[in-house]
């Protein structure tokens, strides 16, 4: 399985450049800073349930679309950590 995409940088491929808007028009019609924006569509933030909401809002689409690439990708990385594996065990042994 591939590594999804960030929904900020589907936000910026999709919404931003084909509408020619630059982040900072886009963050003054969302009601954020262009820092914050910046930060999503340059994946070095997660998109919050907030955030969702406001991209739903000026996209004309659903919150949940915009958490669901978010969660892909958050799980994706929980994978993929080689830091912290998880160890397997069944509950109903333990029961």
């Amino acid at each position: 399985m591939r590594k999804p995409v960030h929904p900020g940088e589907v936000f910026y491929e999709d919404v931003l450049v084909p509408l020619g808007l630059t982040v900072t028009d886009a963050a003054c019609m969302m009601g954020i800073t262009r820092k914050a924006l910046s930060e999503l569509v340059n994946g070095k933030k997660s998109c919050s349930p907030l955030m969702a909401l406001r991209i739903a809002k000026v996209t004309h689409t659903s919150a949940e679309s915009w958490l669901t690439m978010q969660s892909k990708l958050d799980l994706w990385k929980a994978r993929h950590n080689k830091i912290g594996h998880l160890r397997e065990f069944t509950i109903a042994a333990h029961l």
